[in-house]
């Protein structure tokens, strides 16, 4: 959570240098990236109906499908890699 938070900090300060030399940042506008996210979420629609007809809970889907796919692995630190792969190995038992 701490990459994100730096890299959030990052992109402000970027944007305070762009507002003070009154230059326009190539980012694409909000509206673009709300469509994005309604890619991400469409992707997963297909995948996630399967999953209900197949009588499976609705958290095997979240879980193993949708999940990693839009969130990705957080970033973590030393030793816990460790532990998530434990955590995982844990959670592949239980399945």
């Amino acid at each position: 959570m701490k990459v994100y938070l730096l890299s959030l900090g990052a992109g402000l300060l970027v944007g305070i240098v762009y507002s003070l030399l009154n230059v326009r940042s190539p980012a694409p506008p909000v509206i673009a990236l709300v469509g994005l996210l309604g890619i991400l979420v469409g992707e997963q629609l297909i995948p996630f109906a399967k999953t209900l007809m197949n009588k499976e809970p609705a958290a095997v889907s979240w879980i193993h499908q949708i999940k990693p796919h839009m969130f990705g692995h957080l970033p973590k630190g030393g030793d816990s890699i460790v532990g998530v792969h434990q955590a995982e190995a844990r959670m592949e038992d239980h399945s």
